[in-house]
């Protein structure tokens, strides 16, 4: 929580560095924080569009220079990594383990506690930032996030030209509203939470596991047409990705998840915890956001001759 001044006995404004603010995620964090009245700065690769109340800095998570600089006056920092490959964070890490702010890091779900080496290189890298974090005595706040509802933005193109979704099927898990993480994620921030003790990290999950196939009859149900989900196999999977212009480290983490991260039937209550209220359904979320889906397809739509 914020401290008194010794002077004043007035209370100072949280001071919030947030990684990630241009992702589905960041945007709602740092939405959430300013109308708690916190200071943000952001830090991103590329110079973005001024928000009212946001100090945006443009820079690499990798450059400790550049992340001296991001933490000056900072107390708190909401860590998002964005790369496959744990090695750079290391430089990070030791420029945070100096400035000493608290940290808390956004981590998934899909991590096994008990495992030498996790399912994919994705859940890896999750797992070696969290052994950093960790091990620098940083004692990090890890929110350990479910499937994001917001991933389903990736399927707007193929929406907009038709009713089929095709992708490499994953396993099924408790996919959760990025709204409901950013809440969560701003109570752990703002230390506004009234959560009694977890042994380990929070789980973010929603209220009921779905498969890539519930969740596209679930939008069809909120845009009122009649949609399918096509498994397409990982070799076509991944010549489409690759074709599409997509990082091939990234492409072979994807078709690796599909492949090998197991399925989850966990669903908690540390939304709640955190929060105060409940996570809310992926139908509701579908509801919430089709408008976008809509609209991309009135776009995509040729006009009358």
């Amino acid at each position: 929580m914020p401290e008194p001044t010794p002077t004043t006995g007035t209370l100072q404004k949280s001071s919030v560095l947030v990684t990630g603010a241009t992702g589905n995620l960041g945007r709602e964090v740092v939405d959430r924080l300013r109308s708690q009245d916190a200071r943000v700065r952001s830090l991103a690769r590329r110079r973005t569009v001024a928000r009212p109340g946001v100090e945006a800095m443009a820079g690499d998570l990798t450059d400790p220079t550049v992340v001296r600089a991001a933490l000056a006056g900072i107390d708190t920092v909401f860590l998002v990594w964005p790369l496959l490959d744990s090695v750079p964070a290391h430089d990070l890490v030791k420029v945070l383990a100096e400035a000493a702010p608290r940290v808390v890091y956004l981590s998934t779900a899909a991590i096994d506690d008990g495992a030498v080496r996790q399912s994919d290189p994705i859940v890896q890298v999750h797992a070696d930032l969290e052994a950093l974090l960790h091990g620098a005595g940083l004692r990090p706040l890890v929110l350990r996030s479910d499937t994001l509802a917001s991933n389903a933005r990736g399927w707007t193109s193929q929406l907009a030209a038709g009713d089929v979704v095709a992708g490499p099927d994953i396993a099924r898990t408790a996919v959760v509203d990025e709204r409901d993480v950013a809440d969560a994620a701003v109570a752990a921030l703002l230390g506004s939470h009234n959560a009694g003790p977890v042994h380990g990290p929070y789980v973010l999950t929603g209220p009921e596991v779905l498969g890539r196939a519930d969740q596209v009859d679930l939008l069809g149900a909120a845009l009122r047409r009649r949609l399918r989900f096509e498994a397409v196999p990982a070799g076509l999977a991944r010549a489409r990705m690759l074709a599409d212009g997509r990082p091939e480290q990234l492409v072979e983490a994807l078709i690796s998840a599909s492949l090998h991260r197991p399925q989850s039937h966990r669903v908690t209550d540390h939304v709640e915890r955190l929060t105060g209220h409940p996570a809310g359904t992926f139908a509701r979320w579908a509801i919430d956001h089709a408008v976008e889906f809509s609209h991309a397809a009135e776009v995509s739509r040729p006009e009358d001759a």
